[in-house]
């Protein structure tokens, strides 16, 4: 196997995308339609003596731009069969339809979150001027969790870990030891956990109902596979992916305590109000990161109950959240993992 590492100042950081050589020659992701990551995906595939039409298969791991946005190239000029969940298959294609109401769906949360004209400008901006990263359409075949890939020597579950994204999977290896100082089954998680950061819930993907409990459910899931490693979809691999889960909730705990003080001091609140005592001032898509992240843990708190959600109508603003619960267990609102 061969991590190719192609630059990405858009997103998270460097993406990972990899390359598994034989019969068939399989990519993990496709990386991101910018002239640096056709480069950089060229020269990878160079160093193992490749090229892309020697390319026959790509599984993406979720259908966010930098880690697809190549994969409709690579189709036209390889002939590969690019695959990914059913449930982000129609982004991953290019489907006009699903574009479209990814879009719109992006633009109702604004609403709900309350974002002032200023921010909400600058990050449609964004998107105006990053369009091109997604790249050109391709067809795709779609596969589901507990689905078994077979590709000629090698063969893969597929365990669906939504949160950051609806049909977000990895990729777990069938007995196959991708590196020899890990010996055990590996996983190509995509941005299921990072190594660095926490991978964002409720702005990556709007289309995700209950995006925090989704996502923590996907953590226990992780941890209970106890790869031996995981390859992400941004940097280095990780060496304990089950600690990374834990870690990442007890971040989301300790984040949900914080939401909780912050309506405590400041009263009712909608997502860009406490989004911005929670990170302050955000740029680019972090315009749409911080807020939704607000949300994610908004949402999951209004769902135990221990605030209420003040829809109000489009004249009054966002949605608002009041506390109701004085002093709440926050520790159990999400799932243990010991």
């Amino acid at each position: 196997m061969k991590r190719i590492q192609l630059a990405n100042r858009a997103f998270e950081g460097r993406n990972d995308v990899y390359l598994l050589p034989g019969e068939p020659t399989v990519l993990v992701d496709a990386g991101i339609a910018t002239d640096a990551g056709r480069d950089a995906l060229r020269a990878g595939l160079a160093e193992a003596g490749l090229a892309v039409e020697d390319v026959d298969e790509v599984l993406v791991t979720h259908w966010h731009y930098d880690h697809t946005g190549l994969a409709g190239e690579i189709q036209a000029e390889s002939g590969a069969t690019v695959r990914a969940h059913a449930a982000d298959a129609p982004l991953v294609a290019g489907d006009e339809a699903a574009v479209a109401d990814e879009a719109a769906r992006t633009r109702r949360r604004l609403d709900e979150w309350g974002l002032p004209h200023g921010p909400r400008e600058e990050l449609l901006d964004f998107f105006d001027t990053h369009e091109d990263i997604r790249g050109t359409p391709c067809e795709v075949t779609p596969f589901d969790g507990g689905d078994v890939l077979d590709l000629g020597e090698r063969s893969f579950e597929v365990v669906h870990l939504p949160g950051h994204a609806a049909g977000l999977s990895a990729f777990e290896t069938a007995g196959e030891t991708l590196d020899s100082d890990a010996p055990g089954r590996h996983a190509f998680v995509g941005d299921a956990i990072l190594p660095k950061y926490t991978p964002n819930v409720g702005g990556a993907d709007v289309r995700v109902e209950d995006p925090l409990a989704t996502y923590a459910e996907s953590l226990v899931e992780v941890v209970e596979r106890d790869w031996a490693r995981a390859w992400p979809g941004h940097r280095d691999p990780i060496d304990d992916p089950a600690g990374r889960a834990r870690e990442i909730l007890a971040h989301h705990r300790e984040r949900t305590e914080r939401v909780v003080s912050v309506l405590d001091e400041h009263g009712p609140c909608d997502a860009w109000t406490v989004s911005a005592h929670l990170f302050g001032d955000l740029s680019d898509i972090h315009i749409l990161h911080g807020p939704g992240e607000a949300f994610a843990h908004l949402d999951h708190l209004a769902s135990a109950g221990v605030v209420e959600c003040d829809e109000g109508g489009a004249e009054s603003g966002g949605h608002r959240y009041a506390l109701v619960e004085a002093e709440p267990d926050v520790a159990a609102l999400f799932p243990a993992t010991e």
